[in-house]
């Protein structure tokens, strides 16, 4: 009974991320329109949004949210951070944040691998198994 209260709860939380989701959406089309103007930094937000609401759409039809996606998310955030910051801004920080994609870019690759031998480990065993 327990579970089945968590998982509602959990349902719940990922449709009211997916309403939120809307409407910072529909917030930041308000403001280019209001600007008159789209900027790189107005397409990676909108990207950001994109990519969280196909992360929901991800779990509804399997259960599970794929590793790589949220270090996807991350990595477009970091971009987006790299492009907005200040031309005064130490240097240093221009380097760990490109660092940070560099390791979150490898996190992906290597957990993509890693689904990838999984699935197929996953079919071969079911091809093997005997009826």
């Amino acid at each position: 009974m327990m579970s089945k209260f968590i998982e509602q709860v959990e349902k719940a939380l990922l449709i009211l991320i997916m309403l939120a989701t809307l409407v910072a959406v529909g917030a930041e089309i308000m403001h280019m329109i209001k600007q008159r103007t789209v900027e790189l930094s107005d397409l990676l937000l909108l990207f950001i949004y994109a990519e969280v609401m196909g992360m929901l759409a991800a779990y509804y039809n399997s259960s599970r949210i794929p590793v790589t996606l949220p270090l996807i998310i991350a990595m477009t955030a970091l971009s987006r951070m790299i492009i907005l910051q200040d031309k005064e801004l130490d240097k240093i920080v221009l380097l760990y944040q490109s660092g940070s994609i560099l390791l979150l870019s490898i996190a992906a690759l290597i957990m993509s691998i890693k689904d990838k031998y999984s699935l197929d480990k996953l079919r071969n065993r079911i091809i093997r198994t005997p009826d």
